[in-house]
C-alpha cells in the first residue's frame, strides 16, 4: 500500500485554512450599510468600512450623520447603528465546539442601536454577553432590545423643541435584559421600557415610550428584508491617513 505524505507546501495550506477558519469565528461583518461607516482599530488606525468589512475585538465603529449599519457576528447575533452613534466591540469570541468560552463584550460610547443576541449568553454562560453603556451594564436571557444614551448627546422629544431628561433609555422587543449599576440590578421584560441616570441610580421603568426614533431609509429597510446590499457597488473599504 502507498503511504500518503503530505508535503510541505500541503501542510502549510492546512495551517493556514485552519487559522483562517478560526481567526472568521471571532469576527463579525458588515452586513447592511446605508451611508458612511467608519473604524478605529484597536492600533489607532482608520478605515472606512463596506459591504462585507470585517469587525474584531479592539474595533471601535461609528456611524455618521444620516448613516445606518447593521453589523452580524458569527454566532447569528446582530446590532443595528443609529447615525451619530459608536460602538466598542471589546471581546467577541464563539467557537461551535466550546460555548464554555463563548463572549460578547462591548460598549455603546454614544448614540443608539438596537440588538438581537445570538448564541453568545444563550448555549453557556448566561454572563457571556454583556453591553456596558455610561451608566450600567447590560446583561440578557436571549432577546431583542434597544439602548440609547441620551446622557452623552440630547436627544430630543417627540413632537417637541426640548430634550428628554438625561439618561441611558432601554426597551425590550423579545426576552429580557438586565440592567445592573451601583445602586442594584433591574429586569426588562418584552414591552417594557426604562431609564438608567447616572451609575449610582438604580434603572427604574417607564410608563410610556419614551418616543426614541429609529427610522432608517425604506432602502435599508428593503434591504434587510430581501438580504440585498444598499451600497453594493457604491463603497470599498478604505484606509483614512491622518
Amino acid at each position: 500500500m502507498r503511504n500518503f505524505r503530505p508535503n510541505l507546501k500541503y501542510l502549510t495550506i492546512l495551517a493556514l485554512g485552519l487559522m483562517a477558519g478560526s481567526a472568521w469565528a471571532n469576527t463579525g461583518s458588515v452586513s447592511q450599510l446605508s451611508g458612511t461607516l467608519s473604524v478605529i482599530k484597536a492600533d489607532g488606525s482608520m478605515r472606512i468600512l463596506s459591504q462585507k468589512s470585517q469587525v474584531v475585538g479592539g474595533d471601535t465603529v461609528n456611524t455618521q450623520k444620516d448613516s445606518y449599519a447593521q453589523i452580524k457576528f458569527t454566532d447569528g447575533g446582530m446590532i443595528t447603528l443609529k447615525p451619530n452613534s459608536s460602538v466598542k466591540i471589546q471581546q467577541f469570541r464563539f467557537k461551535t465546539e466550546e460555548p464554555d468560552k463563548d463572549s460578547f463584550v462591548f460598549g455603546l460610547v454614544k448614540g443608539g442601536l438596537r440588538a438581537v443576541t445570538g448564541l453568545v449568553g444563550k448555549r453557556g454562560d448566561q454572563d457571556a454577553y454583556s453591553l456596558g453603556t455610561a451608566t450600567a451594564t447590560i446583561g440578557i436571557r436571549g432577546t431583542s432590545y434597544a439602548a440609547d444614551d441620551c446622557l452623552t448627546t440630547p436627544c430630543p422629544k417627540p413632537s417637541s423643541s426640548e430634550a428628554l431628561e438625561p439618561a441611558v433609555y432601554v426597551s425590550v422587543t423579545d426576552g429580557e435584559i438586565i440592567a445592573t449599576n451601583n445602586a442594584g440590578s433591574q429586569s426588562f421584560l418584552a414591552g417594557q421600557f426604562g431609564a438608567i441616570s447616572d451609575r449610582n441610580s438604580r434603572p427604574r421603568f417607564l410608563s410610556t415610550d419614551p418616543g426614541l426614533q429609529f427610522t432608517p431609509p425604506a432602502s435599508f429597510i428593503q434591504s434587510i428584508m430581501t438580504g440585498a446590499a444598499v451600497n453594493s457597488g457604491k463603497n470599498q473599504e478604505c484606509v483614512v491617513r491622518r
